[in-house]
């Protein structure tokens, strides 16, 4: 919330109009702006309350039950249901279709593909002996008579469209010019002209018609009515909002001074009672109940348990003791372990450090 005013703009001289106009409609703008902007700092400052106190929470929470009902269980069945059942089709799709497939191709598909290939080559070198001994001949043979036919027939095509030619440009060609200079062209310049002329007038008569009817009174109607309202229009929304934003601005001004003293009230008419009570009644007591009931009760509490322990160490020890007994009457005593064949000497005679002691050097 910015309340500091900006920089200053600099101002051109300004008339009477706009010096009238400025004091009043800051003043209606104040009075209409100033419950705004206290409903909108209160709306605020109960907006991030409740962001802090209830949404963040709620937020978090939805977040934890949207993970322990969707991502968790997702994951779960990702990791323990669809991975190995992948693992176990690719298993099967490779044992059932790529094995197979692979003997099929290596020992049925490749022999018989290199049978086909050889009888192919075997065809294509038929192919070639026929087309070199026999097709090329007579392919040759045909091409040069068609060849002769060709230079024959052009020869009299050659002939035939020198005469149409001829006889085309004397009959149409040269009478069509003649006809186009002497006669079209200049019937087409006279139309032209008059065309002209006619559209030439009518333009002119519509252009100071629309003028004198039209542009006119619309210039008129421009210089003498809209460009003056416009001015005033101009300076009246100009100061309009420049007082919002002065009436903005000391808005904001009021409604901080208005949350001071609403919180300097509601510090003094709850907080304080609160935290006098906590400091001068709560802590004593707390302190009295502390030292005198919680402490000697947790140290009864911490005797009866040892006691307890103790009891219980004793009677387990007890019954492990009995059970022994009970073992030992039944089924004999248990045989002594066997003697283990050690590498290295026991008893005294052991090997030790700083001492002549050991297996080699020992007499």
């Amino acid at each position: 919330m910015d309340l500091d005013k900006p920089p200053a703009q600099p101002r051109y001289p300004e008339g009477c109009l706009a010096v009238a106009i400025r004091v009043p409609v800051r003043i209606v703008v104040l009075v209409l702006v100033v419950p705004v902007r206290l409903v909108w700092d209160a709306l605020t400052v109960a907006g991030r309350f409740l962001s802090r106190t209830v949404l963040r929470p709620l937020g978090r929470g939805l977040r934890w039950l949207g993970r322990a009902l969707f991502v968790r269980p997702f994951v779960a069945l990702w990791r323990w249901v669809v991975v190995p059942a992948g693992k176990a089709l690719g298993w099967l799709g490779n044992v059932l279709v790529v094995v197979p497939a692979l003997w099929l191709y290596r020992y049925l598909l490749t022999p018989v593909g290199h049978g086909l290939a050889r009888v192919a080559r075997a065809i294509g070198a038929a192919l070639d002996w026929l087309h070199a001994r026999v097709l090329a001949p007579v392919g040759r043979g045909i091409a040069w008579l068609l060849e002769g036919a060709g230079l024959l027939l052009a020869a009299a095509g050659a002939g035939v469209f020198a005469v149409v030619s001829w006889l085309a440009r004397y009959l149409l060609v040269v009478p069509a010019r003649w006809l186009y200079a002497w006669v079209l062209a200049p019937v087409g310049r006279a139309l032209a002209w008059l065309v002209g002329a006619v559209v030439t007038g009518i333009g002119a008569v519509l252009y100071w018609t629309a003028r004198v009817l039209l542009v006119l009174p619309a210039l008129v109607l421009w210089r003498r009515v809209l460009v003056p309202v416009g001015r005033v229009l101009a300076v009246v929304a100009r100061e309009t909002g420049e007082a919002l934003g002065h009436a903005w601005r000391i808005a904001g001004r009021i409604s901080r001074a208005v949350g001071r003293v609403l919180g300097t009230l509601l510090r003094w008419i709850f907080v304080e009672p609160v935290r006098w009570v906590y400091r001068t009644v709560l802590t004593p007591v707390g302190h009295v109940v502390r030292d005198h009931v919680l402490r000697p009760a947790a140290e009864a509490a911490r005797v009866v348990g040892r006691s307890v322990r103790q009891a219980l160490a004793a009677a387990r020890d007890t019954v492990r003791q009995a059970r022994a007994d009970l073992r030992r009457m039944l089924l004999g005593e248990p045989r002594p372990p066997a003697a283990a064949d050690r590498r290295e000497p026991v008893g005294r005679g052991t090997r030790t450090l700083g001492r002549s002691t050991t297996a080699l050097t020992k007499d």
